[in-house]
């Protein structure tokens, strides 16, 4: 069916139509720019065409010249299979569009996954170095521990076997002292013994030289009486 609008140009004074322009270099100003016709353009004019014609009057028709009517049909005849390639062209053009906007959304989409796929690795890595990062830390921690029970036992073995060291240097100091101390007392018996031994020979020889002094004095008391 005919779209009811009216072309720019109009009938000329003995209401003829217009023969269909020539586009120069094959340009037009319709949306098929590229093949210089625009359909729509084209099939406004064949309406106007018809609507300009002359009416019979109380039958309803129309009379048409034929020439014309037959010239515009033939122009958009010969100019649909510029348009239909025009609108395959078109198609293709939007189809292989298509295809790389989808090509480059897939791309897109692999980098997505790519860069989570990335994020997720160094996030694992991450994990893993914490986790690593803590163990290392307690096995550190539990080794300064074991270290620290190990120095506070070893100073404790250290301060038992000089106190074990000390009181038997304390046992032999005794020992020692004692065993002086009884030499001290032997030596000293032995000198008080000698002492007592030289005072007895004394006292003997005091005693001999006594009786020895009595023994005269009688001698001679007698030899004095005698006389």
């Amino acid at each position: 069916m005919l779209q009811q609008q009216l072309s720019n140009s109009e009938p000329d004074h003995n209401g003829n139509y217009p023969a269909p322009p020539e586009y120069p270099n094959g340009v037009g100003n319709g949306d098929n720019s590229r093949t210089g016709v625009d359909i729509q353009q084209e099939l406004n004019r064949l309406e106007d065409l018809i609507l300009s014609s002359w009416r019979v009057p109380l039958t309803g028709r129309t009379l048409i010249d034929e020439d014309k009517l037959f010239e515009q049909l033939d122009f958009i005849r010969v100019s649909l299979p510029s348009v239909f390639q025009e609108a395959s062209a078109i198609l293709q053009h939007k189809q292989e569009v298509m295809l790389e906007a989808e090509e480059y959304g897939q791309q897109i989409v692999e980098a997505a996954q790519a860069k989570r796929a990335q994020i997720l690795a160094e996030s694992d890595i991450l994990r893993q170095a914490e986790r690593e990062a803590e163990q290392l830390r307690r096995k550190t921690q539990q080794e300064c521990e074991e270290m620290m029970q190990e120095t506070i036992a070893e100073i404790d073995r250290r301060r038992q076997a000089c106190m074990e060291e000390l009181e038997q240097m304390r046992q032999t100091a005794i020992a020692q002292a004692q065993e002086i101390e009884d030499g001290a007392d032997q030596y000293a018996d032995s000198v008080l013994e000698n002492i007592e031994q030289d005072l007895k020979d004394m006292l003997r020889i005091i005693t001999n030289g006594r009786q020895q002094l009595h023994q005269e004095n009688q001698s001679q008391g007698y030899s004095s009486k005698k006389k």
